[in-house]
């Protein structure tokens, strides 16, 4: 079989030294985010005058004479309660986060643990009855830990994100003045450090738990590496609460505040005179921000797990070679580098100097990013994987060669590109689909409607094609192991796509600071250039975590599948059927749950804002200030509340089905889960991307047709509002979620496996 030529000690220094890189770096670029003062010293405002990127640094203020010092004390104390805003939710969603994880830490100790009947003996080994593996109650202890660590993770990621975004809005709002080059960086590097401490310290608390871990179990891999999918399943469930929680608060707001504001006062977007506007821009971290953080860190995980599950019981774990073991880590090691190397084209290589040219800038993140992962999972491959090996098949060794499982990674790699770059086709205004929506709000938003959701249905086309041909690449190629690295193909320049992702969210409230400080409307037309290519890298974002949740949910099947010891799973056994129809009722059920929670959150919102327009004197004329905090407690009361039955829903489905239907039902329902799911998600997704675009199109009034279409106020304008506002919920809430339906509900049938092969199918024994 040959062995690697990257010795284990190697790889022991290799993996923690990129990840303490990842990290470095991006505390590096929050210190360069830092040195923009938000303080009304004067000329404090930056200190980059000698900066390459310090061209033209006079300030409009000062060329048309609004006074500077209130300005920026303004917009620090705007800043500043969108920071308290959102600590305080995320706070109050995290104590009712941490008593469901203590909860379900006790249900995994045991359920796992009851499978042996909590003996301290050992076992023969699953895959090898020849072999003595440590006892049940082991991997239930351990996999209980590693699922708090990959929790705890989850949230910090989640957490840090979000303080990161609300440090760097108004210092991107600020930056604006100078220029939309200088805007751009602050918020692309506020991105970035996002992206980069969530991908370092996702690979490095993976890679100590596997190594404590090892301490106990010592050659029993395969026992170790089961323990260890605990970690994808704390990742993903903190990011499903995350997520919808998130997006119920953020969605809410944003209705509100629309409907009211844009739709019957006629008053603009982010106006200090709307109630709901500082409940808007909180929603825009905890949702956007800390959710996707969340999330993205949920499908890395997983993606890792699966893969070093199937691998422990291919060659590499059976040889015990610890380097060709790690290659999902490694991937994600050269990942960090290269998406480095990547950030610095943005940020230091290039500069930005007009507005046109702040897309293609974002859209060059992604291309370069995937050439040179592709270079580097070439060299990865070449130098941590023996020639050839064996990976487990069900229940068969299929012998597989180093050149193969590159073409496995990479394939998952480019289609995430692909699926990146339809994404941005249908939700990006520049091209004709959305142009088209806008022309459609002529007649107002009945065909609105109708030509959103015919787009939304229609741009899901290509990207399953690209899930498709690289399923069946990489397992023609190497079985679930090729899924799963496949899966961490896409996820391999999850630093850059994360960098792109929260970018988004940063410049939207950049824009809401500027108009609520009272700043010129030349900065508000530069924070919205920045804006509406964030919505546009949100959508391909998007894009990418529902394109990976899909080939990390089918690995995770194949690992389930082959841990249940189930050999085929036949759909014409009645079993299956059923399971297969009720998984793919599933997305609809959680859907409705979600836009339903939206809706009625966004009614308690609209009430309240109408309300304080009707009785509060003054307030339209911007003579007395509107009641703020009113409207942030109505978002988080209802998605504290609202949250939980759609969590519940998932959670609890392979439970009940793996216990009373037992695993061939439960296969049946994830596989028919992950199929409707991930169309109904992509077609969410853009959907509201489109709607929203739509919108900023006519409001920008950058073209001829934009013009006949517009101003702001116009009848095609108010349609296009109310398209814009049905797709929240869509792109915002449902959409985003479900690609965590799909892989939670797989990960936590894979953690359980144990328990249902033994003790499930409670009603099929009985009858």
């Amino acid at each position: 079989m040959g062995s690697a030529l990257l010795p284990d000690l190697g790889t022991e220094i290799v993996i923690p030294v990129c990840a303490v890189v990842g990290i470095v770096f991006s505390l590096f670029q929050w210190y360069l985010v830092s040195r923009v003062k938000v303080s009304s010293e004067r000329g404090a405002t930056s200190p980059s005058n000698n900066n390459k990127n310090g061209y033209g640094d006079y300030l409009i203020e000062e060329e048309e004479g609004i006074n500077d010092q209130n300005v920026v004390a303004k917009c620090a104390e705007i800043q500043n309660a969108i920071s308290e805003g959102a600590t305080s939710f995320l706070f109050t969603e995290y104590q009712y986060v941490g008593i469901f994880m203590i909860a379900f830490a006790i249900l995994i100790f045991l359920f796992l643990g009851s499978v042996e009947g909590f003996s301290t003996k050992g076992q023969p080994c699953t895959y090898n009855k020849e072999k003595m593996c440590k006892p049940a109650l082991a991997t239930a202890i351990f996999s209980t830990i590693s699922f708090l660590l990959g929790a705890v993770t989850s949230v910090i990621s989640g957490f840090l994100g979000m303080k990161i975004a609300t440090y760097a809005n108004a210092r991107t709002t600020l930056e604006a003045r100078k220029g939309v080059g200088k805007a751009f960086i602050v918020a692309f590097r506020s991105g970035a450090v996002m992206g980069f401490l969530l991908a370092a310290n996702g690979l490095l608390v993976l890679y100590i738990a596997i190594n404590l871990f090892k301490l106990y179990y010592g050659d029993d891999w395969e026992g170790l590496f089961e323990a260890i999918t605990g970690y994808g399943l704390g990742g993903s469930s903190m990011a499903l609460f995350g997520r919808v929680g998130g997006g119920i608060y953020t969605k809410a707001a944003d209705v509100g505040a629309d409907l009211v504001g844009k739709v019957e006062r006629n008053i603009p977007e982010d106006d200090p005179r709307n109630p709901a506007v500082i409940a808007d821009n909180v929603g825009d971290n905890v949702g956007d921000i800390a959710g996707m953080g969340s999330d993205l860190f949920g499908s890395y995980a997983e993606s890792s797990c699966a893969a070093l599950v199937v691998a422990s019981i291919s060659s590499f774990g059976i040889e015990h070679d610890f380097t060709s073991m790690c290659y999902p880590l490694l991937i994600s090691s050269m990942g960090i580098l290269v998406c480095l190397i990547t950030t610095l084209f943005a940020t230091d290589f290039f500069e930005i100097k007009a507005v046109k040219e702040i897309e293609p800038a974002l859209k060059n993140q992604l291309i370069i990013s995937t050439v040179l992962m592709t270079i580097g999972i070439a060299i990865v491959t070449w130098t941590c994987l023996p020639s050839s090996f064996t990976i487990f098949n069900f229940g068969t060794q299929k012998v597989v060669k180093n050149w193969e499982l590159f073409l496995c990674v990479a394939v998952g790699l480019w289609a995430g590109l692909i699926i990146g770059f339809v994404t941005e086709y249908y939700t990006s205004n520049a091209y004709s689909p959305v142009q088209d929506v806008a022309d459609s709000c002529r007649t107002g938003a009945a065909t609105n409607v109708i030509f959103g959701l015919a787009l939304g249905y229609k741009s899901v086309i290509i990207p399953i094609f690209a899930i498709a041909i690289a399923i069946f690449v990489s397992f023609s190629f190497a079985a679930m192991y090729g899924i799963a690295v496949s899966a961490l193909g896409m996820l391999s320049t999850i630093a850059t796509g994360l960098a792109i992702d929260a970018y988004g969210p940063i410049s939207d409230n950049a824009g809401g600071i500027a108009e609520m400080a009272g700043m010129s409307h030349r900065i508000r037309e530069r924070t919205d250039a920045l804006d509406a290519a964030g919505n546009t890298t949100a959508a391909i974002g998007k894009g990418f975590a529902i394109g990976s949740a899909a080939l990390v949910s089918l690995a995770l099947f194949g690992a389930f599948v082959s841990r249940a010891a189930i050999s085929t799973v036949d759909v014409l056994t009645p079993k299956v059927f059923i399971g297969l129809i009720v998984g793919a009722m599933l997305p609809y059920w959680f859907s409705a749950m979600t836009m339903k929670s939206v809706g009625s959150a966004a009614l308690k919102m609209v009430e309240e804002v109408r309300r304080q327009f009707n009785t509060i004197p003054g307030l339209m004329e911007g003579l007395a200030k509107p009641d703020y905090a009113t409207c942030v407690k109505i978002s988080t009361d209802a998605s504290i509340k609202e949250m939980i039955p759609p969590g519940a829903l998932v959670m609890l489905t392979p439970l009940i089905v793996g216990i009373f239907f037992g695993v061939e039902t439960l296969s049946g329902v994830l596989a028919g889960a992950l199929v409707s799911g991930v169309q109904i998600a992509i077609s969410a997704s853009n959907t509201g991307g489109a709607w929203d675009n739509a919108k900023k199109y006519i409001e920008a009034g950058a073209s001829e047709h934009a013009r006949t279409l517009g101003p702001k106020g116009s009848e095609p304008h108010k349609a296009a509002v109310i398209g814009d506002t049905i797709g929240d919920p869509l792109k915002d809430t449902s959409g985003p979620s479900l690609n965590i339906l799909i892989k939670l509900m797989a990960v936590e049938s894979l953690v359980f496996a144990p328990f249902f092969a033994t003790h499930g199918g409670i009603l099929f024994k009985i009858f």
